[in-house]
């Protein structure tokens, strides 16, 4: 009987000991988060509005617990609108007309994620570089110019998934964050971009 209960008492252990061990155990080991970004422009001549044209897709993988690397991509389309004024040229000529500013990013590069935790709610905190491809527009009502460039493009980031269904890798992301990018554009008066806005989106 002895013998019995001692064995019983070391199963008892053992189990106990695994099912701890198992719910120490971090959850997936991936993420893929995608969604709608709001982006904000400041710092430069050319556009300084926030706009809702943006989205964004990123993936990585937890190479430790809380540290995870992968990929991003995002895009954002900042306007602004320029009342009737008179432009006068190198050349003599003048022109006055009203028109419109448009600035397009699409940054894309490497994540590096440190999270919090890994149960239901994730919050986390992460840091991207890439590269940014920019254009700009100025539209007038007959004509318009525009030029392109790329540059180096870093961006710290906070948020939080959070996988409210049980068993389930689907849930939802917020995050915040700031960005800059060295693209460059005398012409158009562009001598770096900062950026700022927020992210909506699901996470799998």
């Amino acid at each position: 009987m002895k013998n019995i209960l001692k064995y019983i008492s070391v199963a008892a252990v053992l189990i106990l000991a695994g099912s701890t061990a198992a719910d120490a155990q971090p959850g997936r080991r991936y993420y893929i988060d995608a969604g709608w970004q709001f982006n904000g422009t400041f710092g430069n001549d050319f556009v300084k509005n926030a706009s809702g044209w943006g989205a964004y897709a990123e993936g990585g993988y937890y190479f430790l617990p809380r540290i995870a690397a992968g990929a991003f991509l995002s895009y954002n389309t900042n306007n602004e609108y320029l009342p009737r004024r008179t432009y006068v040229y190198d050349d003599g000529a003048a022109l006055t007309t009203d028109a419109s500013n448009s600035l397009f990013q699409l940054p894309f590069g490497a994540t590096l994620r440190y999270r919090l935790g890994w149960k239901a709610f994730q919050p986390y905190a992460e840091a991207k570089v890439g590269a940014n491809y920019t254009r700009e527009y100025t539209y007038f009502p007959t004509a318009a110019a525009g030029d392109s460039q790329w540059g180096f493009y870093v961006s710290p980031e906070i948020g939080f998934t959070w996988h409210p269904f049980y068993k389930s890798n689907f849930g939802f992301q917020f995050a915040v964050y700031y960005s800059y990018a060295t693209n460059r554009n005398d012409t158009f008066g562009i001598n770096g971009i900062n950026n700022a806005g927020f992210k909506l989106g699901v996470s799998f």
